[in-house]
């Protein structure tokens, strides 16, 4: 996994404090995928299976599994820009979807 998606997720954690795993979703898992397959899957593997086709994008299984990955962090993670990933600009009910499907990974 990428060293600094690791880092910036501990920072959130830090900052925002221990989030509960009963967290609320707010956005849809099915169109998150949807937009995920037209969007993300250029460089992150965006199902349970199989390598991200950009070997520096960490699958999207692998996000979810992250040890205290939570909706926040993801939130948090997708609004910022990195020198590592593309500007891309996600409008907020995407950022939802995307955040309910990537969290739908977990184990």
């Amino acid at each position: 996994m990428n060293q600094w998606f690791v880092v910036i997720i501990v920072l959130v954690q830090c900052l925002i404090g221990p989030a509960s795993s009963a967290e609320p979703q707010t956005g849809d898992p099915g169109a998150g995928a949807a937009y995920a397959q037209q969007v993300c899957a250029k460089c992150h593997a965006i199902d349970r299976a199989g390598m991200s086709p950009e070997p520096k994008a960490p699958p999207f299984k692998d996000v979810a599994n992250t040890p205290g990955m939570t909706e926040t962090a993801l939130t948090v993670w997708l609004r910022t820009s990195h020198p590592t990933m593309p500007n891309i600009i996600v409008e907020p009910a995407d950022i939802d979807n995307v955040i309910a499907y990537i969290l739908s990974l977990k184990d």
